[in-house]
């Protein structure tokens, strides 16, 4: 709120530069606030094709569970008025990367009811496949 009003004060005295500097400012914190939603549904993504993955069988709610995270990242990467995407495909690539340690971290507590510690599921888990498994749902649903 602070950025708006000193936006507001910025472009009364005429200050393009300087009204400028704080719309990128109010852009990249949007931004921010984007990826940081779009993350937290990769890790419920995740820890789902993790669960599928080691237990080798699924639940409806896994299903549901996965097919609402999907949606919502690519709902929230979608730019709705400029078209296009907030994250490319990299920059996804890039966030479900930062989303697996977490995703593993909450998975050892569910994965066979809780019998293995994060670093143990992590050597046990495909991480290239369930990146890849990721991935290929969020382009595809």
């Amino acid at each position: 709120m602070e950025e708006i009003l000193t936006l507001k004060e910025l472009l009364l005295k005429g200050d393009i530069p300087g009204s400028l500097a704080i719309v990128e400012e109010l852009e990249e914190m949007g931004r921010k606030d984007i990826i940081k939603t779009i993350r937290s549904y990769a890790i419920v993504l995740l820890i789902h094709l993790i669960k599928r993955q080691l237990e080798k069988r699924t639940t409806r709610s896994w299903d549901v569970s996965i097919r609402n995270s999907i949606r919502e990242i690519q709902r929230e990467n979608k730019r709705r008025k400029s078209g296009g995407y907030y994250l490319d495909y990299q920059e996804l690539i890039e966030t479900l990367e930062e989303a697996y340690l977490n995703a593993i971290d909450q998975a050892s507590l569910e994965v066979l009811e809780g019998i293995y510690q994060a670093k143990e599921l992590e050597k046990l888990a495909n991480k290239e496949e369930i990146l890849n498994q990721a991935m290929d749902l969020i382009k595809n649903e």
